[in-house]
């Protein structure tokens, strides 16, 4: 995140990957503490920073530098209360970036370094000096230069290519041709779904079909995951529900569903997992998060899917596909709301405090789980 705020133009370029412990902090604070002022004294609001470009900006940082799937949520939130900017920045604009920004940093879970390690290799500027190309030079900043003068009035001492130390690759020889944040859609995912492509275990299920093993909720997958008795192999889809905003609520980082523990003793390191959660941007895997709408919307199909259930999920077609005939989705949508609108209605209208305020108004992933009235167009 320190990173993308680099590329949104609200940070200085040094302060994304210094260490905690490195003495640079203290030439970050006091570089930090001048901008605060300034701002303060000339009445500058990051609303005057922030513009459509700064935005794109952000975005071809975090593919360049496969970042955290949270970035999108927090990315959409910040977008959809800008008056000037919500509604022209949507995921299919992640995606659009993603096709043509290659991956350049070596960092984990899509390679095998560390922040220090990207720190080490010339850290932000040097990815931006090599991003060039990609960014719009023309944005402005917090310190009233635009991204461009930033970058050309820091000193610049390029890290060799060849040093051992060095993690970041050039646009010609990237670490990942491109996208390695991709947005899916498809039935199962009418508003939209987020993988880290890069951090794939086995590229195989970028591409797959399975069988669903569905967990109704995080209680359920705790208490069965590693039963021997579960039926599951290492080609099933393991489906997690009801971690969305609303579902959980609070759409926890509980994407990371683990490998069963029967095929983890048979070697199975990857499996194709799909949820309506978040997971830590550390964590690698062939994993579907931020699936809209939730499992807890009346209309969603991932709140339907059952075991057994052939999901396909087609990376290169950015598609994610519950092969169930539409009139048997449909009638399963009406029988579950039968059965559970009621419920859930009135635990939404009973439910006070910040948990019912949250529950009645927050958005859906793809527009950043924000709550509705905070937004530019309001509730």
């Amino acid at each position: 995140m320190a990173c993308i705020l680099v590329g949104l133009g609200m940070m200085p370029i040094k302060g994304a990957t210094a260490p905690a412990v490195s003495s640079a902090r203290l030439r970050i604070a006091e570089e930090t503490g001048k901008l605060a002022v300034q701002a303060a004294a000339t009445k500058l609001t990051p609303q005057q920073v922030l513009s459509r470009e700064s935005f794109l900006n952000a975005i071809t940082v975090l593919q360049a530098i496969g970042g955290s799937t949270n970035a999108v949520v927090h990315l959409m939130a910040i977008i959809g209360r800008h008056p000037e900017v919500a509604g022209t920045i949507d995921l299919e604009t992640f995606d659009e970036i993603g096709r043509k920004t290659p991956l350049l940093v070596d960092l984990k879970p899509s390679g095998e370094n560390y922040m220090t390690d990207f720190h080490n290799s010339g850290g932000m500027l040097a990815l931006l000096h090599e991003l060039k190309p990609l960014l719009h030079l023309n944005a402005r900043t917090v310190s009233g230069k635009t991204l461009g003068e930033e970058i050309a009035s820091a000193a610049y001492i390029p890290v060799p290519r060849n040093s051992p130390v060095n993690c970041l690759h050039s646009m010609g020889r990237p670490l990942y041709a491109s996208s390695s944040l991709v947005v899916l859609q498809g039935n199962l995912a009418p508003g939209g779904a987020v993988m880290k492509a890069s951090a794939s275990k086995d590229r195989r299920l970028l591409s797959h079909q399975g069988k669903a093993v569905v967990f109704p909720n995080s209680a359920d997958l705790a208490q069965r995951i590693d039963d021997p008795e579960l039926d599951v192999d290492a080609n099933s889809v393991l489906v997690l529900q009801n971690i969305g905003p609303v579902g959980n609520p609070g759409m926890p980082e509980a994407g990371l569903i683990p490998i069963p523990r029967k095929l983890g003793e048979q070697g199975v390191q990857d499996m194709l997992r799909l949820s309506d959660g978040r997971m830590s941007g550390t964590a690698g895997g062939t994993i579907v998060l931020h699936i809209s709408p939730e499992s807890a919307d009346p209309e969603s199909v991932l709140g339907i899917v059952r075991n057994g259930d052939e999901i396909v999920c087609d990376v290169e077609k950015r598609l994610l596909q519950l092969n169930v005939p539409e009139e048997e989705i449909k009638r399963r949508i009406k029988l579950r709301n039968i059965e559970s609108k009621a419920i859930g209605k009135a635990a939404q209208e009973h439910t006070r405090g910040y948990r019912g305020l949250y529950m009645r108004s927050v958005n859906q992933a793809n527009q950043g789980a924000d709550f509705d009235f905070l937004t530019a167009a309001g509730p």
